[in-house]
């Protein structure tokens, strides 16, 4: 997830889900010894604020809450999804390559809406950021039966440069449901509608949505590995630090957000361009939305207020952050890590001195939370960042119109992830706090793996006492009022 990817540059000892670096050695080493097969902005933001967020490790929120579990038996649910069509049921997402319904009763039906198991690369049980990664329901989709996953194929030939292969294809797909079941997707009815080749295992985002225009956007990470370099990574314009696919939006399109039209299929693409996209008749790739991402594993809009889009974009070593994303906008990596000023000669030194602009004269965009990664030598408190949603539901009025969003863990070692609710500012930095669930006064004793929203605006969180796609333990639990 550390859509990033969960994973650090030096393997699952230093891992994080949302996107740290690859896991070449010590993963290897970890496989021999365990016999495993692999692991809108809508309001400006000052670009020169460098203060940190005001909340405390330990804050507690005043609101009182708690979770309720509403289905289990996942494997490693990272999203649930509301196909929004008056049918009071939710679509969890299995990383494994299934889709499961919980019905209006509570009752996870026994037969999965669609299995795509087969489709998948090889996925670690220990660790991995691949697999079935999103679900977007067509906005007419109680008319047309259309939907739409982001799943990671197997690579093709080839690779990024000479004697160094791709890892997988990123791949988005429009399935329709059974014309009998409604509970059931017709799996042969399967049309791709993109796909690209993803250099590494690790970063490959894994969002997708509807927005409200209408279009479909698409998370994609810088392309893995860490600190947007090596194979497959291009260079950009800034010289000074190596890479990278985020700052490049001419070869690529690793590091950004995407927006494309899937009611056009006469192209040769197999889908259209929003005419309004920022580089249409403009250098740069017509696909792109917004760019300058390390790995933007989930992404929401706000079901109310202005539909405001917000990124949860995972770190390198220093910072997470979360964006309010707006089209056309660069949000600074790999030449910033949340408000400071990237080195990637040593990512755990940030440089005294960065650009503002990017070569085009674009701001490069600050995020509007900012939280303090566990290797941070001034101390953090998760491993990677995962994005959440604002609440619009009835159930907790005193979180109405708040950003909820999630720590992973804040131990590499240990399920440690914790729910956080973001205060909005109207400028600088949100102030966040920790959220103590009733049943759960510290942490969740889980990975927290991702979240979701119903028709109603109600929220809701998925887990797993497993970091890796293995065993049973996903949960997924809707947010309550505390009794």
């Amino acid at each position: 997830m550390n859509t990033k990817s969960l994973t650090k540059e030096s393997g699952l000892g230093n891992n994080t889900w949302l996107s740290r670096n690859s896991l070449p050695g010590l993963l290897l080493l970890l496989f021999a010894s365990l016999a495993l097969t692999q692991s809108c902005k809508k309001v400006d933001v000052n670009p020169n604020n460098k203060t940190n967020s005001t909340s405390a490790e330990n804050a507690t929120a005043s609101v009182s809450v708690d979770l309720r579990v509403v289905g289990d038996n996942f494997v490693s649910p990272l999203t649930v999804v509301d196909a929004r069509d008056g049918i009071r049921r939710l679509f969890v997402v299995d990383q494994i390559g299934k889709i499961w319904i919980i019905d209006s009763n509570g009752t996870t039906l026994p037969t999965p809406f669609l299995d795509i198991s087969n489709k998948l690369v090889t996925l670690n049980p220990a660790y991995d950021e691949r697999g079935l990664l999103g679900l977007a329901f067509h906005p007419n989709f109680k008319s047309n039966g259309k939907f739409y996953v982001f799943y990671t194929a197997p690579r093709r030939a080839g690779g990024p440069e000479p004697g160094v292969h791709w890892d997988n294809m990123t791949t988005i797909s429009e399935f329709k449901v059974s014309a009998g079941n409604p509970n059931m997707a017709d799996a042969s009815s399967e049309r791709i509608v993109f796909n690209t080749e993803h250099p590494e295992s690790n970063h490959n985002g894994g969002t997708i949505a509807f927005g409200p225009d209408g279009y479909l956007y698409i998370s994609i990470g810088d392309g893995g590995n860490a600190d947007d370099i090596g194979p497959g990574h291009v260079e950009d314009w800034y010289k000074k630090n190596a890479g990278g696919n985020g700052q490049d939006v001419r070869q690529n399109l690793l590091g950004n957000i995407l927006r494309i039209d899937v009611d056009q299929t006469s192209g040769s693409k197999g889908y259209g361009i929003p005419p309004d996209n920022p580089f249409v008749n403009h250098v740069g790739r017509d696909e792109i939305y917004a760019y300058g991402f390390r790995n933007p594993y989930r992404f929401s809009f706000d079901m109310g207020g202005d539909h405001a889009l917000y990124v949860g974009d995972a770190g390198q070593s220093l910072y997470e952050e979360i964006d309010m994303v707006t089209k056309g906008g660069n949000y600074g990596w790999n030449v910033k890590e949340g408000t400071h000023c990237f080195n990637t000669d040593n990512d755990l030194v940030e440089r005294k001195a960065c650009p503002e602009v990017d070569s085009a004269g674009n701001r490069l965009i600050d995020p509007i939370i900012e939280v303090n990664n566990s290797e941070n030598p001034k101390g953090g408190q998760t491993i990677a960042i995962v994005g959440g949603n604002v609440y619009r539901g009835n159930n907790l009025p005193a979180l109405f119109g708040k950003y909820i969003f999630g720590f992973l863990s804040a131990d590499e070692e240990e399920a440690e992830g914790k729910i956080v609710v973001g205060m909005p500012s109207g400028s600088g930095l949100w102030s966040y706090e920790v959220l103590h669930p009733k049943k759960f006064p510290d942490d969740l004793g889980q990975w927290l793996k991702g979240f979701g929203q119903d028709q109603r605006g109600e929220i809701y969180v998925t887990t797993s006492k497993q970091l890796g796609p293995q065993g049973n333990t996903g949960k997924v639990y809707k947010f309550i009022a505390a009794q």
